[in-house]
């Protein structure tokens, strides 16, 4: 499958892409990741008043936007690429499960706060929930339902990127509401959060690769550039053909998971192979990164740590890659 992106879809990208560069520098990262929120609250809303990312799968009939998850993917990458925290992820993959698996009553109450920029999560296993402790809305699997957890008790959970915010939920406490389909609702979620982590992915690889060019180019060893040297010439080459390969299998998931006609299993195995790729190309980009950078790369100071935490941070939130190429059959 070849896929390029329609006009509409390239000025979503661009646009988010200019705001993030002007708002989610180095110095904006590292102080939004560990500010009380864990997150820069006023680029969330002008990302979500001005854009309207998170509205871009919610349908028009809920008051959002009516694109699907392609739209929302190709702004994942965009948000990956600057290793700005956001709750994006998290409420991306609680939507989608909240559209297949809850009820018609929850969509129409839920889904009109989503779009208009509230944080949403689901809580699918007992492990540590992304953004637990900063959603307005709490949605959990239990058993065979879909549920709407209110008032649960959140303990922030650290985490080695500080830029991904990780809680416990205790929901013993909580009220649960039955909204849907637990079994929809998961298989869903676990769908989604692969195909979302994977475009984060994408973007990362490509922050890693630009980054790596550039100081090739200017770090002079033996009086040339260590970029006209042959074997690091070959070695970014061949990580620019994974990080397009990548992007072209991310863009293939996407565009399954948002298609109501494909076929499940096809859309699954677009996802899974999508993920195991694009994440082991996030892990190989920000090695070499740190590689060929040198000592610099080890220093609190530069962005390279960064990018390695997030990309092995990518990796576990949703399945690590041999995870998903087990889950594959060929």
């Amino acid at each position: 499958m070849h896929f390029d992106l329609s006009e509409e879809q390239a000025e979503l990208a661009a646009t988010v892409r200019g705001l993030l560069d002007k708002r989610a520098d180095s110095s904006a990262v590292r102080a939004a990741s560990i500010s009380p929120t864990g997150h820069d609250e006023a680029l969330w809303a002008t990302l979500c008043e001005q854009i309207g990312v998170a509205a871009l799968a919610v349908p028009e009939e809920y008051d959002g936007a009516g694109a699907s998850f392609f739209e929302t993917a190709v702004v994942l990458e965009e948000v990956g690429r600057t290793l700005a925290p956001s709750p994006l992820l998290a409420t991306t993959v609680a939507t989608e499960a909240l559209l297949v698996g809850g009820d018609d009553e929850a969509r129409r109450r839920l889904l009109p706060r989503v779009a208009a920029g509230e944080i949403a999560t689901i809580a699918l296993t007992d492990e540590p929930v992304l953004d637990g402790d900063r959603a307005a809305i709490v949605l959990a699997v239990r058993g065979d339902d879909l549920v709407e957890a209110t008032g649960a008790t959140a303990t922030w959970v650290e985490s080695m990127d500080q830029s991904v915010r990780l809680a416990r939920l205790d929901l013993s406490t909580a009220e649960l509401t039955v909204i849907g389909d637990g079994a929809a609702a998961l298989a869903r979620a676990e769908l989604v959060g692969s195909a979302s982590a994977a475009a984060l992915a994408v973007g990362l690889a490509d922050r890693a690769l630009r980054m790596t060019v550039d100081y090739s180019k200017e770090r002079v060893q033996f009086g040339r550039p260590i970029g006209s040297f042959q074997a690091l010439k070959h070695r970014m080459a061949d990580l620019l053909a994974r990080v397009e390969m990548s992007r072209s299998a991310c863009w293939a998931a996407a565009y399954a998971l948002a298609d109501p006609a494909a076929d499940p299993a096809e859309a699954a195995f677009l996802t899974h192979a999508a993920a195991s790729y694009a994440l082991e190309t996030a892990a190989l980009a920000a090695s070499e990164c740190v590689q060929l950078h040198g000592g610099i790369a080890i220093t609190w100071e530069h962005d390279a740590h960064l990018v390695f935490k997030r990309a092995h941070a990518l990796g576990q939130l949703y399945g690590a890659p041999h995870r998903h190429r087990a889950a594959i059959t060929l």
